[in-house]
């Protein structure tokens, strides 16, 4: 495992106070938090962090009365957006597989169907410009559902800064679709809802902070059932991958023709990928932090990897570290061992310049918030064993 000076917790579950969450009076049942993790990362104006933290909240008892319930937010028809309730769905227990603690699945029928054990919720907290104390948490500028097609939540931010504009996609989660979702903000606060910008099942949209030729560019992260086998010998494995897109306005996006990141055959670590932090411009090329995906049990084990693409056509790839960056550390975790529900996962969402070294943000265990100092050095070296 590569180790790193600076690593640490910044935001565990206990630092969120619930009685200021959008859900708080809407249900008659008790709630806690599930996980504080994936934060989008963006630097203010005032030279602080702002993470964007997905708050998963949770009811104590999902399971009762022989049923599992699932939180979903409503608007009861009515037609302004964001003015509605919370309420609680219940579904007969033996109709459902609970093995895994974030979802269930529902049996029957000819389709993949689940629901969650949580809805989330999205949390602006303000950090040090190291990104190692807090400094503030806005609760009244949180991101909520506000619209059918959330109605099970809205996860994970990535932030992305393109010239005066802050850009934030966010998955939205409901019955209708799973899609990539697009605010945007002038100071990284004060958030407003642009546009459904993907559709069902591509997420993980990470806008990279610069245009190329006048274009927004993005890597997205399409789902499926069915992949295609690439020919024997073949360095690729088929499945998800992480693929390309282009914009005009950061609203109407074109898949690019050329594949983006795909994982490679000789290493099942990479097996399922998908992306990270919004890539950056470095001068050896856009600097991509994306997790891979090894095969274990329910979950997997996530860890963080990097690669280098070409600053005039981010299809050329320059090069892909199969070295983990960063992997789960129990070290971190061990003082809230006790609300872990999974683990060997590290989920990196954020990336922030920071002069000689990247403030990196991640997800533990679906857990808490990670912060991790990451010296520029790093990739120089490796790029430098590299001949270039």
């Amino acid at each position: 495992m590569m180790r790193h000076a600076v690593d640490k917790l910044i935001l565990i579950p206990d630092d969120i106070d619930l009685s200021r969450s959008p859900l708080t009076g809407h249900l008659d049942a008790e709630t806690y938090v599930l996980g504080a993790f994936n934060p989008g990362l963006t630097r203010l104006a005032n030279g602080n962090l702002l993470m964007m933290v997905r708050v998963a909240e949770a009811l104590k008892t999902p399971i009762r009365d022989g049923h599992v319930h699932a939180i979903r937010w409503t608007d009861d028809g009515g037609d302004t957006a964001g003015v509605g309730r919370y309420v609680l769905d219940a579904w007969p227990l033996e109709h459902a597989d609970t093995a895994d603690p974030r979802k269930f699945l529902l049996r029957g029928g000819g389709w993949k169907v689940m629901a969650l054990t949580s809805l989330s919720w999205l949390l602006p907290v303000e950090v040090t410009p190291d990104g190692l104390e807090l400094v503030a948490i806005h609760y009244d500028k949180a991101v909520a559902p506000a619209f059918s097609f959330q109605c099970y939540g809205v996860e994970d931010a990535r932030i992305s800064r393109v010239g005066d504009r802050y850009l934030m996609t966010t998955c939205s989660v409901s019955p209708e679709r799973h899609s990539t979702t697009l605010y945007t903000s002038d100071n990284g606060l004060d958030w407003a809802f642009a546009a459904i910008v993907l559709d069902h099942q591509n997420k993980d949209m990470l806008i990279f902070e610069g245009l190329i030729d006048g274009q927004y560019w993005a890597q997205t992260r399409p789902l499926g059932d069915l992949y295609f086998a690439y020919p024997p010998g073949s360095e690729w494995r088929a499945g998800p991958s992480i693929n390309l897109a282009t914009s005009p306005d950061s609203l109407h996006w074109k898949p690019h023709v050329a594949p983006g990141l795909r994982p490679h055959a000789g290493t099942v670590a990479t097996a399922r990928m998908g992306g990270g932090t919004p890539p950056i411009l470095t001068p050896d090329g856009w600097l991509s932090l994306w997790h891979g995906v090894e095969p274990k049990e329910v979950v997997g084990i996530y860890r963080t990897y990097w690669s280098l693409l070409d600053r005039d056509d981010p299809a050329k790839i320059l090069r892909t570290d199969h070295h983990a960056l960063l992997e789960a550390n129990p070290d971190l975790t061990h003082p809230i061992d006790h609300q872990m529900y999974i683990r060997d996962v590290v989920f990196t969402t954020g990336i922030a310049d920071a002069g000689d070294h990247y403030v990196v943000a991640s997800g533990e265990a679906d857990l808490a918030c990670r912060i991790t100092h990451i010296p520029k050095a790093v990739f120089a070296r490796e790029a430098a064993a590299d001949g270039r």
